[in-house]
């Protein structure tokens, strides 16, 4: 394990890794990728996980007719929560 300049070991950053990602952060701009190449490296290789995994799986987006059955069943289930 490699300590960085603002003492984050590498068990810790990795450790937080999921909520760094889910806040949507720039990891590459963390503390403690600037000073780690390790952690470095595995962000890169994350990063071509990522990239691999969305072309196997591209984005599709709903339907409208989704969109407005969803919108329904929400009105539907709001006035029968009112007629109780």
């Amino acid at each position: 394990m490699t300590e960085s300049a603002n003492h984050l070991r590498c068990e810790d950053f990795q450790a937080a890794l999921p909520g760094l990602i889910g806040s949507g952060m720039k990891i590459g701009d963390h503390p403690h990728t600037q000073s780690c190449n390790l952690c470095r490296a595995l962000l890169t290789d994350l990063d071509a996980i990522a990239q691999a995994a969305r072309q196997l799986f591209p984005i599709e987006e709903p339907s409208d007719a989704l969109w407005n059955h969803i919108e329904s069943a929400i009105v539907i289930d709001e006035a029968t929560l009112h007629l109780q």
